[in-house]
């Protein structure tokens, strides 16, 4: 017998050939695939050491038969192949516990799950059951809609506001660490039309605040004037969050090497598309303000 994570463990009934219990394998403990295995039983949500007997079989996930008959179609040229697909919630899970600082362990011990299917859920397109979104959710301190990607479309902060909230000033340093190196922010801005906000993908690189744009662009009008960029984080779960405000000159770099510089030690393309002018913002004023629970 061998088994992969995903499959189906099926134990039937000796004498009507019915099945009689059923689960999926969530871990192994051989490479081979072989006995035994971590099945998660679809009864009872639980996860328990199985060792097969003669009344089990596996039964092989649709996504697996469906990606050997690919394979089988292709050929065996690894060039052909492609990487799994995580899905949806297996990309918001891993950035969740990413962003809580949690190994898949620790995330997994949280969640009463097996570690190997927290990994499969993570790297694979998985549907994991209710009772264990609920728990991942719970693990990871937020909730099931925002792991489906349920309110992705919503603004922030519709969540329920703190009891008793405490509203406390950043200092400087905790303004430079909450910008942190990249990310999307926003930069404020007066054009020919009127005022505008615009978000942008930035780095902060030796202290500047830099984004790239589009000549001509509404983003562009920052060139030459004193302007306002603002990033900021809501935890809808906690009901918390904190904003950081940068107040100063911005400069368009237009050096060779300086624009080179920036291109090799920037993270990210933006997400708009190709841009090629470097804005470079150097802040005069760092303001910050959080707000959390109060000890009360």
């Amino acid at each position: 017998m061998r088994a992969h994570i995903g499959d189906q463990l099926v134990v039937e009934s000796p004498t009507t050939g019915s099945t009689r219990r059923d689960g999926e394998i969530v871990g192994l403990h051989h490479e081979d695939g072989t006995p035994p295995y971590d099945v998660r039983w679809s009864d009872t949500e639980q996860i328990t050491l199985v060792f097969p007997g003669p009344d089990a079989h596996v039964r092989h996930s649709e996504h697996r038969l469906e990606s050997r008959r690919q394979v089988s179609r292709r050929g065996t040229d690894d060039t052909t192949r492609r990487a799994p697909d995580p899905g949806d919630i297996g990309r918001r899970v891993a950035l969740e516990r990413k962003r809580q600082g949690l190994t898949r362990t620790e995330a997994a011990r949280r969640a009463r799950i097996a570690p190997e299917y927290l990994r499969y859920l993570e790297e694979r397109s998985a549907h994991p059951s209710p009772a264990t979104l609920i728990r991942l959710a719970e693990a990871l301190g937020t909730g099931v809609a925002d792991l489906r990607g349920g309110g992705v479309d919503l603004p922030p902060g519709q969540g329920q506001a703190l009891r008793h909230p405490t509203l406390a000033d950043l200092t400087a340093e905790e303004c430079r660490a909450h910008l942190s190196t990249h990310g999307v922010g926003r930069v404020a801005v007066s054009t020919p039309d009127g005022p505008a906000v615009v978000p942008v993908n930035y780095e902060v690189i030796d202290d500047a605040i830099v984004f790239r744009t589009a000549p001509g662009s509404d983003a562009a009008a920052a060139v030459g004037a004193d302007v306002a960029f603002e990033v900021d984080h809501v935890d809808e779960a906690m009901s918390q969050g904190w904003s950081v405000l940068a107040v100063g000159p911005a400069q368009a770099v237009t050096e060779p090497d300086a624009m080179r510089q920036l291109a090799e030690r920037a993270h990210t393309d933006p997400w708009a598309g190709e841009r090629d002018l470097w804005v470079s913002i150097r802040p005069a004023r760092l303001t910050g303000r959080r707000i959390t629970p109060s000890d009360r």
